[in-house]
């Protein structure tokens, strides 16, 4: 008896790893955002989930409010690997609370944070600003092209959610008064352009960025504190991160606490089986991150480039998020 016993839970055992096991994920779309971090991530996602669990992994293109509101309305795609839930908070808080997503991962990266920021140059040759509040008496630091007689913040390209908190923020420090202009980057590439330009120049520069990426390790901006302390999630979720209508009266404030989290559509959450543990557990160091994005840019790496690259490179970090036998399927795909 003992012996048929032990050969059926080695049965038991197999079965649970056989290929017919693995594709219980079935079919599963993922988010491909627009940043680096975010296609890293995709990629990495796709290679482990279709390698290592034998789903049917398919990338689409996102963004953060697209995304998010296809996922509300529609249920698809099935997983935002990297959702920057700030912007999103509430609605994503009802979607949560009605069962229409899942919040399964609420840090996929380590190290990782907005603001506002400055050139190193500015750091080192005005130490005296030391605080958001300092820098805005200072618009003549930061002269801008159109109108040197004026500062420039650069704020978020057109259709980023955090082009919104910007130009609230904007307002509530009464920046325009102060002599300064909110500039439009237009771009990621130009936001990243303004700033590299900048630092290799050694000139001034004010604006948003967030980290883990590649630029703030390369180029050496320093976050700066807002010198004001967080205003509080009821004004920040009902009136900073709105649109100028819905957000009359906005008040000075540091920058919420930034949050990444992978959410899944319910249809996923239901059928994900082993793929949705894989997704808890995957954490990427915010320093090995940016040591990636670094390659990406230097290398003009695509999302699945540095995705095999991450996974030959850092075998030490991602086969810990998954079963030994999903790894060994996917280091033997590399």
């Amino acid at each position: 008896m003992k012996r048929v016993l032990t050969v059926l839970a080695a049965g038991a055992v197999w079965l649970a790893v056989a290929p017919g096991a693995l594709a219980a994920c079935g079919s599963v779309v993922i988010a491909n955002m627009n940043w680096a971090s975010a296609e890293l991530m995709a990629n990495v996602d796709k290679i482990v989930l279709e390698k290592g669990y034998g789903c049917d992994a398919s990338l689409v293109p996102g963004d953060t409010m697209p995304t998010f509101t296809s996922m509300n309305e529609k249920g698809a795609p099935d997983v935002a690997p990297e959702l920057w839930i700030n912007a999103v908070r509430n609605p994503l808080a009802m979607a949560t609370k009605e069962g229409r997503l899942h919040s399964v991962n609420d840090g996929p990266i380590t190290g990782l944070g907005e603001g506002w920021w400055v050139s190193p140059h500015t750091a080192k040759k005005y130490p005296e600003l030391k605080t958001v509040l300092d820098i805005l008496k200072r618009p003549d630091l930061f002269p801008y092209q159109e109108d040197k007689s004026k500062g420039a913040f650069v704020g978020c390209p057109a259709g980023w959610g955090c082009q919104l908190t910007n130009a609230n923020l904007f307002r509530a420090f009464k920046m325009k008064e102060m002599g300064w202009v909110l500039v439009d980057p237009g771009s990621a590439a130009g936001l990243d352009g303004s700033m590299a330009k900048a630092v290799e120049r050694g000139q001034n520069w004010f604006g948003y960025y967030w980290s883990p990426t590649a630029l703030v390790g390369k180029l050496g901006i320093v976050k700066v504190p807002f010198g004001v302390p967080f205003v509080g999630s009821e004004h920040w979720d009902g009136c900073i991160v709105k649109p100028e209508q819905e957000c009359a009266d906005p008040k000075p404030s540091a920058w919420t606490e930034s949050e990444v989290h992978t959410v899944v559509s319910d249809k996923f959450m239901k059928s994900g089986g082993v793929a949705l543990d894989y997704l808890k557990k995957r954490v990427f160091p915010g320093d090995i991150m940016n040591a990636m994005l670094a390659y990406m840019q230097d290398n003009q790496a695509s999302g699945e480039d540095a995705a095999v690259e991450f996974l030959r490179r850092h075998e030490g970090i991602w086969t810990g998020w998954v079963s030994p036998e999903a790894a060994a399927k996917v280091k033997a795909s590399l």
